[in-house]
This record gives structure tokens, sequence and C-alpha cells, in this order.
């Protein structure tokens, strides 16, 4: 990062968002408009359920707005064989830029290291074969933070391209989603080894801000808090123009 978040174009802020399009409730209406406005606003990625790929596809094709995919999503409890099927079968045609993959939190939580490298390890494999990156959601607020980092060094053995924090979807207790404190965890750990993303919670443009300026690289934004930290609703994001 060469510039403050404060001193960047929405567009040089948008590329660090995969805006959420997740929920399962949304109509194909809904799908369309979500990723029409994700496109629209020069986010990254639009980050999609499976069953949503056929509008997704049609929609980016020819955009700068690339396509993210979740797998397992929202509870990583599928078996490992499961999890490799969903990913080859998602990214066989060669158009998904990025996979995101739920770990097994309960077998993080249970401390079964070597389950849990090897589950993420055999999606990260079959996904480099098509040239997918992928994404590990460790599902944070249900770790503790010495979970956090230690799962962190896991993932970065696996090959993973990137770690991140939350689902959005967790039901055990509360989501914090991306803290300071969590992030910091998993960056000092990383050490440049690995890309961090922090999802959940993140709805002001003062924690976007803040999370850009400590060197995050990418962050899940919901649908509607998007134009929120980009601040596009009062015409202005950052101190420069809008696009």
């Amino acid at each position: 990062m060469t510039k403050k978040a404060e001193e960047m174009t929405a567009r040089e802020l948008a590329a660090y968002i995969d805006q959420s399009v997740l929920k399962p409730e949304f109509t194909q209406e809904d799908i369309e408009k979500y990723i029409r406005e994700g496109i629209d606003f020069g986010c990254k990625t639009v980050c999609i359920n499976p069953s949503s790929l056929p509008i997704a596809r049609r929609l980016c094709q020819g955009t700068e707005t690339k396509i993210c995919i979740v797998c397992d999503f929202p509870f990583g409890a599928s078996t490992t064989a499961s999890k490799v099927l969903q990913a080859g079968e998602y990214c066989k045609d060669g158009d998904i830029f990025e996979l995101d993959i739920v770990a097994n939190y309960g077998w993080i939580r249970s401390g079964l290291w070597s389950k849990v490298q090897d589950d993420i390890k055999a999606v990260c494999d079959v996904c480099h074969t098509y040239g997918t990156a992928v994404k590990v959601i460790f599902e944070t607020d249900a770790l503790t933070l010495d979970e956090v980092k230690k799962a962190t060094e896991v993932a970065i053995a696996t090959g993973a391209d990137f770690v991140k924090t939350s689902t959005g979807f967790y039901t055990g207790g509360p989501s914090a989603g991306a803290t300071m404190e969590v992030i910091r965890a998993m960056m000092d750990v990383a050490g440049g080894r690995v890309k961090i993303k922090g999802s959940g919670g993140i709805r002001t443009q003062e924690h976007f801000f803040q999370l850009i300026n400590m060197g995050i690289d990418r962050m899940g934004i919901g649908y509607k808090s998007t134009p929120v930290v980009l601040g596009l609703e009062g015409g202005q994001a950052g101190s420069k123009e809008v696009y």
C-alpha cells in the first residue's frame, strides 16, 4: 500500500471489496441487482453462492469485477472428499477467480490440526489446478486468539492464498467479525506469507479505512454497506473524486 485510505478514490477503495451477495433468501432479481451494484461500484469481486453462478457469469463477463464463490458455506463441516468435489465442480470452467472455503472450526477448537491442514490442502490443490485462488475462513468468533494464530500458520502450510475471519452467518454466539485485534493477530503470524481478508462487521467507513491503513488485502462487505464504506452516499470517497 502506497496511499492512505483517505487519499484513495472510490474506485481504488472498491478494489479492496468482495461484495457479499450470499443471503439464501434472495430472489433471482435480488441476486442480479446486487451483483450489478458490485460491478458498478468497481468491486474486486462479487462473492456468491454456487447456485448464483450462472447469473454472475453473465453479468461479470467483460467487466473488471471477478467472481468469488463460497464452498461448503457457512459451516465447513462436510467431508474433505465432498469439499474437493464441490470445489472442482465450481472451478472446472476456469472462470472462478477465487474460492472461499470454510475451515472445519470444530476441528480447530478440538486441536485436530493435522486434519484441519489436510482438509484445507485438498481444496487448495484442486483449486490451484484451475488457477483459482483460495481464501480460508476460520469463523474467528468461535475461536480464541491463540487458535486464530495457529490456524493461520496451518493455512500457510497448505498453500492457501488468503486467510479470512468470518462467514457472517455464525450462530454460536456474538458475531464481531473483523475486529482490529483479530486482524492484527492474523497479520502478525502471516508476516506477508499469506494475504488477509477481513469479513463481518465492517459497516462504517472509519473501520474500513482503519483496516486498509493496517495493510489488509481484501474485505468482505455486505451489499448494504458497500456504498457506505466507499463514501458514495454523501458523494465523497476519501478526499479525492468519486470515480
